[in-house]
Formats: C-alpha cells, structure tokens, sequence
C-alpha cells in the first residue's frame, strides 16, 4: 500500500533534478548539501531512476571501523546487480579476489570473505574497483551515494582510506560518485566537484502538497481558523518535519471515509505538534547533552530569541555568549551539524521540530 503521507515525486525540486540528471549522463561526480531530513537521497534515487542508473547507497555514520564499512559497501554492490546474471559475472571476478559469492543465508547471494586480520586493506581496493568493472560488463552508468562522507574519519585516523577515495572519484569513469554534507567541505571545493544545494521549500511550494495529501486522507484544513498557514508556519519548509507532522495530523483526528472531508482546526495542529514534540523529547534531551556548552548555549540562545546576528554585541551580552573565536566556533559547528542555518538564511534552527521544542522548554 502507497503511503499518502510520502511524496511520490520531487516537491519543487525540478531545477536541481535536471542539475543531477545531467551530471549522471556525464558520468560526473557531485556533492548534494542541505540539512538533514531536506530531501538529499530522494532527489539522488529520482534522479538515478529517472537515468536507469543503478544506485548504491552508503551511510558512513554507521560504519564505526573499516570492516563494517566493507560489509556495507559489499552489501551495496550485490544489491545493485542482483539478476541471475549478475551475479555469475560477480562470482567469475571473485575468483581472483580474498573473498567469495555466498548463499548460505538464503536465496540471497552475499559476498563474504573471512576475518581478514589486519588484511581490510586488498578487499577495500578489490570492492571499491568493482562498480566500474561491472559497469562496463553490463554497459550501465553507476551511482554510489556516500552519506555523511566525513564520518569516514571517525576511524580513518590518518586519512588512508579517504584518500584513496578521493582518487578513485576523479579516476573512475563509469561510477559517479554522490557525496551527501550538511555543507561543503574546502576539498570539494578544491577538486571542483559540482555542488548542489537543497534550500527549505517556500510555503507557496508546499502548500499544495500538503493539501491535496490531507485529502487523499479525508482531511481538510478549516480555512477560518488558519490552521494551514500555521501548519506551514510549523514545518518551516522541511519536507521530513512536513511529512512527520502530517502523519500525526491525520493519527489524532482519526479520519475515517466520509462524503465531506473532516476539518483540521488550528488548536488541533498546535496540539498534534505539542503531542509530536513530546514523543521527541528524549531524542532532543540527548542531543543537547552531546552538545559542548557553548553551542547548547548557542541554539538555546536561537530558538528563543532568532536573530540574523548573533555575533552582535547586544545579543552576546543578552545571552551571556562567549566571545570571539568561541562562539564564531559555535556557529560554524552547529552549521555542519545540520543544526542551524548558516547567515545566508540568518542563523536559524533548520529543524522546525527540536526549534519548537526547545522553544516550549526554554519559555
């Protein structure tokens, strides 16, 4: 069953998925940036689908050391070309290669190769040079999607595999490689990789999304009590918040089939986002906790009283801010935390939910 809830086109993104699909059939490499939850990997899987590319995905959040890295890789690889063909073409190159095609756990075929002792280094290069290989076999363009890219460092301490990396992107020529930031790092800017970046969508954008999706559902927004515009108010433009709070909507007034839609009141938004923001509580509570003082400080500082300056003098007296270096510091790492906007959209919190929660705490 469709969920209505998730869009099953690009809202307004029709500008950056021609910017994306041309890239693809230029075998380029690119770097999408935007903050969390703005719509990254869904403009990337559009635009592959849209160009017959196939697409491996890769979270390197996840991956805490080199091995899991691999197995994700691996995983990536095998889930891509996975026909009976395919995967024949995979088990002939494995046989010169530490590992093996297995299908011991179940109808699907899974590389696998034994602990390698210290020995990660001969399958990174092994796996990393397959895409193009198997690219150029079956005459096909191939995206691999690096999420969070500079997690890699976390346990690449120095720098080893990331730099290899770096070379296969500028070397390969079947594979474009898709490199998914919060914001770009002065190397992608140094190599000249295109950059794309996914700004909120405005409310006259999504306005009508959200509206023909509620009545799919049954619903409708009372037009006398503004409960969409502060809907929209809520969601600030951010398509996952959007789609969250949309989906909770629709839970709490448990719509059923009528011949009239039911009507979403304003209370009933403002209510359905306390409820939302609550359930969110402890996932927020530890994010602050995680925080250094000084950007706690900081985006506390931002939900409750935003500002297009926070570097104002006025403003750091106000709030009791560090100074100088410390808090340019501050905001410079909530920014490539995903937590607030940069000046170009004057330092904001860019995730409508922890900003209304952490204005119902602070207040």
């Amino acid at each position: 069953m469709i969920n209505p809830f998730v869009p099953q086109s690009l809202i307004c993104r029709e500008g950056e998925l021609e910017q994306v699909c041309s890239l693809l059939r230029q075998d380029s490499d690119f770097v999408v940036i935007g903050v969390p939850g703005i719509g990254r990997r869904t403009l990337i899987r559009n635009a592959a689908r849209q160009e017959k590319s196939r697409c491996l995905e890769i979270d390197l959040l996840r991956c805490r050391n080199a091995g899991q890295f691999l197995r994700f890789l691996a995983d990536g690889i095998m889930d891509a070309f996975s026909e009976p063909g395919e995967i024949a073409q995979i088990q002939q190159w494995s046989l010169n290669q530490p590992l093996s095609v297995d299908r011991t756990l179940g109808s699907e075929a899974r590389l696998a190769w034994p602990k390698p002792l210290g020995k990660e280094w001969p399958l990174f290069e092994g796996l990393l040079a397959l895409p193009q290989s198997l690219a150029e076999w079956f005459d096909c363009q191939v995206v691999i999607m690096f999420h969070n890219f500079p997690h890699i460092r976390s346990w690449d301490r120095q720098g080893k595999w990331e730099s290899h990396l770096r070379q296969e992107i500028e070397r390969q020529s079947r594979v474009s490689y898709a490199l998914i930031a919060t914001v770009a790092e002065p190397w992608m800017m140094a190599s000249r990789l295109p950059v794309i970046g996914l700004t909120p969508l405005s409310d006259r954008d999504l306005q009508p999304w959200i509206i023909r999706t509620m009545a799919t559902a049954g619903l409708k927004f009372d037009p006398e009590s503004q409960a969409l515009e502060l809907f929209l108010s809520y969601v600030q433009g951010h398509m996952k918040d959007a789609i969250t709070l949309a989906q909770r909507l629709w839970q709490s007034c448990n719509a059923i089939a009528s011949p009239a839609p039911e009507l979403i009141q304003a209370h009933q938004v403002h209510s359905t986002m306390l409820a939302l923001v609550q359930d969110m509580a402890v996932v927020f509570e530890a994010l602050l906790l995680l925080l250094p003082p000084t950007q706690a400080r900081v985006l506390e500082s931002l939900a409750l009283d935003p500002t297009d300056s926070p570097q104002a003098s006025a403003y750091i007296k106000k709030h009791q801010l560090s100074r100088g270096g410390g808090l340019q510091g501050a905001l410079t790492s909530l920014e490539q935390k995903g937590l607030i906007y940069g000046p170009q959209f004057g330092y904001r919190i860019a995730l409508p939910l922890l900003d209304f929660w952490l204005r119902q705490r602070l207040r």
